[in-house]
This record gives structure tokens, sequence and C-alpha cells, in this order.
């Protein structure tokens, strides 16, 4: 008997809740799947009112439905996962003259930016947390580069952000406060908007 081939795509096992490829998997009574963790934090916010849904369905259990990890979907879950993995598409892997992403680990990814507070560059996978969390909120990302401490103060460790034009060097604003006090500033990004139209004029 000839074995069927059965295409499996990610977005068919992810939980609808966290969004992520479903870890400890349980099937609810109307059939749809969610983490185990999700859909117990789910339920736990309408232990008030005593009635449970599904949140995709919206079909509602009383009692609260007792939970069974689903073992046959782990195990699908798992071997998709590792699937996942080797398949990365090459051009994703960082090759010469492209910057590395810090913190993968044995074949590195080509990093898309580097951060001026982490002083650290990331692929498109390890980026993600400076676009989701706030605690990354307030830092710089400018793309990759490999030469991250060129655009960092020596003195102070802080990003060069501000152009002196007394003397004719980018600074960080607490060169400002320092040894550039009371000297002609502006912010690096106006002076490199002064330079483009200074060439534009020349053509």
């Amino acid at each position: 008997m000839a074995e069927a081939s059965v295409t499996l795509t990610e977005n068919q096992f992810s939980c609808s809740i966290c969004l992520d490829l479903l870890k400890d998997p349980v099937a609810i009574p109307c059939g749809h799947s969610y983490c185990m963790n999700c859909i117990k934090n789910f339920w736990d916010k309408e232990d008030h009112a005593g009635v449970y849904s599904c949140p995709q369905c919206r079909q509602t259990f009383t009692p609260r439905p007792v939970l069974g990890r689903n073992t046959m979907l782990a195990e699908v879950v798992k071997k998709l996962k590792t699937g996942l993995q080797p398949t990365t598409p090459a051009d994703h892997d960082a090759g010469p003259g492209d910057v590395e992403c810090d913190v993968c680990t044995g074949r590195k990814q080509k990093a898309v930016k580097s951060c001026l507070g982490c002083l650290a560059s990331y692929c498109e996978t390890h980026l993600q947390p400076h676009y989701e969390s706030p605690a990354f909120k307030k830092h710089k990302l400018t793309d990759a580069t490999g030469h991250l401490q060129e655009k960092v103060c020596s003195n102070h460790d802080k990003p060069l952000e501000v152009y002196c034009r007394t003397d004719q060097q980018c600074i960080c604003y607490l060169c400002t406060m320092d040894e550039h006090r009371g000297h002609d500033t502006v912010s690096a990004s106006a002076r490199v908007a002064e330079i483009q139209v200074g060439r534009e004029l020349v053509i």
C-alpha cells in the first residue's frame, strides 16, 4: 500500500491563545486544542462565573472540564518541531561579510539588526523580544553592524547620538554635560540630514 504524503504546517499545531506551537497539548470537550497552561489560565479567569468556554468556538462547559495531556498530539508536535529546525533556509545562515547573530549557538544566523543598548546583533528570531517585551522598548536598534563599539562612547558606554559641531565629532548625551558642555551640538540624525542636504546642493 502506498504511503500518503501529508504536509503539516506549524500553524495547524499552534495554540490560539499564545500563538506558539502547542506545549503539553490538551483537547477540550468541543475538540479544540490548547497548551495546558494557556487554557488553565484562561479558565482561572472564568472561575468566578462557574461557566467555562472555548476561546475559539465559545462553547460553554459546566462543571470545569478535567484536562488530560493529549500524548498523540504531543508526539506530532514534537516531530514537527524537530522537522522545523533543520529546514531553516540557508540564506538565513551568516556567510562571509555578514554580521553574525550574537545569540545563535551552533550554526550562526545572519543578523538583521544591532542593538546599541545591548551592544549585540540579532537574527530575526532572537530579535523578537526587542519588539515584544516592554523591557527592550527604549533600546535603539540600527542596521546590523559588526562595529558596534565604534557607535558607543568609550568614556560612558552610551550610544553616540549627538554631533558636536565645535569639535566635529560624534559624542553621547553624557559628554554634553562634561567635556563638551556649552559646545554647539545637534542630534547625530540631524547632522546626517544636513550632510545629505549639502550633497544635494553640490549636485
